[in-house]
């Protein structure tokens, strides 16, 4: 098979090569197409993946492309991890909000928005030219903001599409560690959108032992949410990292004022990884990635391509259309869910009814990813206004006023109708 990976200068490169490696049971690759718009990031990834592979004993081979219809030509499943702008973009999207007292985060708040507005653009040219050459192909979606990228793709058309994240993975790894349990016993009701989700219910051979994680592990489990385990007992779910920026809005934001934001401390890792990558002599990961974020990242697209591929109707936690899984929501929302995935792509899973606590807020998050599309897509000051005012770390129109002008003001440059 062939796996074309859009964005194969990224950093995370060497994150997939190791699984593949290491998991190559689960799926037979033999060619691995790395595209970048960076000839230099290129070659360097490209290399190491070659040494990485050659250490392991896998035969798959690595090409290289700075053009996207020679890299997905023939591939059954093209990945795609984009970052329109680089750490630089970052930076901008986490400390700008700042200014107005709102959380600078890159995929969340108005830095999400930011992102979803020169990532859009891109990410639907890049579908239009993979399916110009390779219509059957599979495009498995990394880019952030995922949920908002993915529905831009379904909107547009392109059926073989699945956004996917790790962070589900993530929490059935960690209960399993806290438990001693392999993670395969594990299995999650997971529910909500990409990074605002809650796991109700955390099932071990099918009994739930959430309340058991809750009451007896609680110290173990809190920190991965960034919350207290006193506001996890009182929710009685397990919450996704990221809605400690809605339940801790201030104190998160007032911690960023004073001791700077995550980008930062990436564009000092992603300096020091390529420097490592470009060593001849490193043939592993380092143990540097992990840092980067993005655990268990190959596991999951590995699973998820695996599926794809045999059809075997396993389970797997995607951003999928949503249909009539969550009726509370228009059909056309995308939503992140377990669903059974098979030849044909996944098929949400039944879920049971979303208490109003989770509901609102997922109902008024897709209020706004569905206005950030609108102005995604379109363009317009007010448009971007709306989605800004939309969102509910902004929602007072002053604000959204004042956070209009300076994204638009620093994207200026990926958004030619911001003038």
């Amino acid at each position: 098979m062939k796996l074309t990976i859009v964005g194969g200068g990224s950093t995370y490169t060497p994150e997939l090569i190791d699984g593949l490696v290491r998991l190559r049971d689960r799926i037979d690759v033999t060619e691995i197409a790395l595209h970048d718009v960076s000839a230099e990031r290129l070659d360097v990834l490209a290399a190491m993946s070659r040494r990485m592979l050659s250490a392991g004993g896998h035969p798959a081979a690595v090409t290289t492309h700075t053009d996207i219809a020679p890299a997905a030509e023939g591939a059954q499943i093209v990945l795609v991890q984009l970052r329109v702008g680089g750490q630089a973009a970052r930076l901008q999207d986490e400390t700008l909000p700042l200014r107005c007292d709102c959380l600078g985060q890159e995929t969340t708040g108005a830095g999400g928005l930011a992102k979803a507005l020169r990532t859009v653009p891109v990410m639907l040219d890049v579908a239009e030219r993979v399916r110009a050459v390779n219509p059957d192909a599979w495009l498995i979606d990394f880019t952030n903001p995922v949920g908002i990228v993915t529905r831009a793709l379904l909107t547009a058309g392109h059926t073989r599409v699945v956004g996917l994240c790790s962070s589900a993975m993530v929490f059935q790894r960690h209960f399993a560690k806290v438990l001693g349990v392999e993670p395969s016993r594990i299995a999650l009701d997971h529910v909500g959108l990409n990074h605002l989700t809650w796991e109700r219910r955390v099932l071990l051979d099918g009994e739930d032992v959430l309340p058991r994680l809750l009451g007896e592990h609680g110290e173990e489990v809190a920190p991965a949410t960034g919350l207290p385990i006193g506001l996890l007992r009182r929710l009685g779910t397990v919450p996704s990292y990221y809605l400690h920026y809605y339940y801790a809005h201030d104190e998160v934001v007032a911690d960023q004022q004073a001791n700077g934001v995550r980008a930062q401390e990436v564009m000092e890792i992603e300096g020091r990884l390529l420097s490592t990558y470009a060593d001849e002599s490193v043939t592993a990961k380092p143990e540097l990635l992990t840092r980067r974020g993005g655990a268990f990242y190959s596991e999951a697209a590995l699973d998820l391509m695996a599926s794809l591929r045999a059809g075997d109707g396993r389970a797997h936690v995607v951003n999928v259309r949503n249909g009539a899984t969550l009726p509370f929501l228009s059909e056309d929302s995308v939503i992140e869910v377990p669903a059974t995935v098979g030849a044909d792509g996944p098929v949400p899973l039944p879920s049971a009814p979303v208490e109003p606590l989770l509901a609102g807020l997922i109902a008024n998050v897709t209020a706004y990813e569905h206005l950030a599309l609108e102005a995604a897509v379109h363009g317009g000051r007010d448009r971007v206004f709306r989605a800004l005012l939309a969102h509910p770390l902004i929602g007072q129109y002053a604000v959204a006023d004042r956070l209009t002008d300076l994204l638009l003001e620093a994207n200026r440059a990926y958004l030619p109708w911001a003038v």
